[in-house]
């Protein structure tokens, strides 16, 4: 179902970051800060231009990453996603992965195979730190695509820094006197890049429900980090009129940035996690032929979350008497658990 275009849909904010990099004026650094974190109450999306991770990085992560999916199937299957949900690298073929914003300890399994009547059409291939040994990565021979392997492990990193200024950048408009309090909680060794994949499809089967590319979901780490290409197709739930998405608008080479189930949970409800899903593309030159076949889409999400045994509690300035702590503490790991023993 196509969203509204009303104009009195919600609009998802622009913040330019130049200034943020301006370290001799302070207070252009606090409005860079606050506009984001007022972006994130209201919103809980926000697209980030400006920032300091090159264009020309992004189009060769794109680049690398259709290199990879144009691969056969045998090549793509020599770093397959380890069975069960406990590691989350690899490469997933299509219909492996079911996103849902349905909560579960993984117990349900009536619940789990409800989910999965309707199939998410998409390949995604998952990227960690080569440090973290809890989460081997998985990577075809580098014979097969030399230079692929190099190129995102440095790519994975560059994200990160990108990401950290990002967190501090929070962390000043939540007005803590400590700007590095969130960004000191993550290393980085426990971040997660995806590449991701939509396959061509009948659009009557996206309409009727009979397949699907991502449905309504929140992401469950602190922060995401979102590249995409030209297609369109991510919507982002209307805080003022639940049930309704509107459009997220591809915008070359800005990052769109979204808060995440952990930072919800740190900040006292202050930042928002907001559900979205990826549906039709919005414009009618998105499909392909007499069966108006989507045209397939490429996107990068970046995953910030703290590491393992980090505690996840409320933020210091985000509670008071008036509003006090609404979550018991927990831990990353904790949550991933949840989280992940539900998707696969």
């Amino acid at each position: 179902m196509p969203c509204s275009t009303d104009s009195t849909q919600m609009q998802i904010p622009v913040v330019d970051f130049s200034q943020w990099y301006n370290g001799q004026d302070a207070s252009s650094r606090q409005q860079v800060a606050h506009s984001l974190v007022k972006a994130c109450q209201d919103v809980g999306f926000v697209y980030i231009v400006n920032h300091s991770l090159p264009g020309s990085v992004l189009d060769e992560a794109f680049d690398w990453m259709k290199r990879f999916f144009e691969l056969s199937s045998e090549d793509k299957m020599r770093a397959p996603h380890p069975e069960g949900w406990a590691v989350h690298r690899g490469y997933s073929w299509p219909g492996l992965e079911k996103v849902s914003q349905v909560m579960s300890t993984g117990d349900d399994e009536d619940a789990r195979k409800k989910l999965r009547e309707v199939p998410d059409v998409k390949e995604i291939y998952d990227i960690g730190s080569e440090e973290n040994s809890a989460q081997p990565n998985q990577w075809i021979p580098k014979e097969t695509l030399p230079g692929y392997q190099d190129f995102m492990v440095q790519f994975y990193w560059e994200c990160n820094k990108v990401g950290s200024e990002i967190l501090q950048a929070l962390a000043t408009g939540l007005d803590l006197e400590d700007d590095s309090y969130l960004a000191k909680k993550h290393s980085g060794h426990n971040n997660q890049l995806r590449l991701l994949h939509y396959l061509p499809v009948p659009a009557e089967d996206l309409e009727k429900e009979r397949t699907a590319r991502c449905p309504a979901h929140t992401d469950w780490s602190s922060i995401t980090m979102l590249f995409q290409d030209d297609c369109g197709g991510l919507e982002v739930e209307d805080i003022s009129q639940p049930g309704r998405f509107v459009p997220a608008t591809p915008l070359k080479h800005a990052i769109i940035m979204n808060i995440g189930d952990l930072l919800q949970m740190w900040s006292n409800d202050r930042l928002r996690s907001t559900n979205h899903r990826v549906r039709l593309p919005q414009l009618s030159d998105r499909f392909e032929g007499p069966n108006r076949m989507t045209r397939e889409r490429y996107s990068i999400p970046y995953f910030m979350s703290p590491d393992p045994d980090v505690t996840i509690e409320c933020i210091p300035s985000c509670m008071s008497e008036a509003y006090p702590a609404k979550y018991k503490p927990t831990t990353q790991a904790e949550y991933n658990k949840m989280r992940a023993s539900m998707m696969y």
